[in-house]
């Protein structure tokens, strides 16, 4: 594909959480303009959300595909087959298809697309929306280094974009796509710890919350190993070690690997169905 990209034309069939998610990187990056975006759904009810940024919607999916350089396929797993056997007739070589359906191969939208089409299989993780995602994606038999390129422009702005091999994907997954989750749950039990020693359950999440942000930010941006900054906080006979001791002792750091483990086999298992 060759496309001046200050005139991409981007089109997203589907308006949910990952939709606005990515749409709002886009923008944020300034490569594309509200007015070059066009989102499809059947139902409206999302459809404020991409009015308010000045983007176009419609209830029809083939009007996206005709108005569209770049199509995301925002839909649930389930609906992959319905769409593209919808629009598959009208996508051509020039045009790059962009999957974020989890569990949907790339051999298998290859299959169910025309021959020659341009496919990149995208899995991001729900920051997107505040634009501190994870996101990873593998290329397709015609995708090439240069549709690899743009999409890492594109999608700079929401957050950390990586290619690897499409064995990656449900890895990732597991990882980070439901690694937010867990996240989730040991800001809610640190928090519940606070309360279970006094303090107020509001100012507990709060603290929390910052708490796992900065961490995160600090581990991001240091290049340290997670180990080396843990062993920064603790000092000897101090009350760190004693609260990592008993986070050793309930087997947090193994069951954490089993949970990653438990939802990569997941994602595997609904892509072979």
């Amino acid at each position: 594909m060759s496309v001046d990209i200050t005139n991409l034309k981007v089109g997203f069939i589907g308006a949910g959480k990952m939709a606005q998610g990515i749409a709002r990187g886009l923008l944020s990056s300034g490569k594309v303009q509200p007015n070059s975006v066009i989102v499809s759904a059947p139902s409206s009810k999302n459809h404020g959300f991409f009015l308010d940024f000045g983007i176009a919607t419609t209830h029809s999916n083939t009007t996206v595909v005709q108005s569209s350089h770049i199509i995301f396929l925002v839909v649930k797993p389930h609906l992959i087959s319905t769409v593209l056997n919808e629009v598959s007739s009208l996508i051509t070589s020039q045009q790059i298809i962009i999957s974020v359906a989890a569990g949907i191969t790339i051999a298998k939208l290859e299959e169910l697309l025309p021959p020659k089409s341009v496919v990149l299989r995208l899995m991001p993780n729900l920051p997107c929306v505040v634009q501190e995602g994870a996101l990873l994606f593998s290329r397709g038999t015609h995708a090439s280094e240069k549709e690899a390129e743009l999409l890492r422009s594109l999608l700079s702005s929401c957050g950390l974009v990586e290619e690897g091999p499409e064995s990656f994907i449900d890895i990732h997954t597991g990882l980070s796509g439901s690694g937010i989750a867990y996240v989730y749950m040991f800001a809610e039990a640190m928090a519940d710890g606070a309360v279970k020693m006094g303090m107020p359950s509001s100012l507990a999440n709060r603290i929390a919350a910052q708490t796992i942000l900065g961490a995160g930010k600090l581990l991001r941006d240091s290049g340290q190993h997670p180990a080396q900054l843990r062993a920064d906080v603790c000092t000897p006979g101090g009350t760190t070690i004693f609260g990592l001791h008993a986070l050793e002792r309930g087997g947090l750091r193994s069951t954490t690997m089993d949970a990653v483990e438990a939802a990569t086999e997941r994602a595997r298992e609904l892509g072979r169905k």
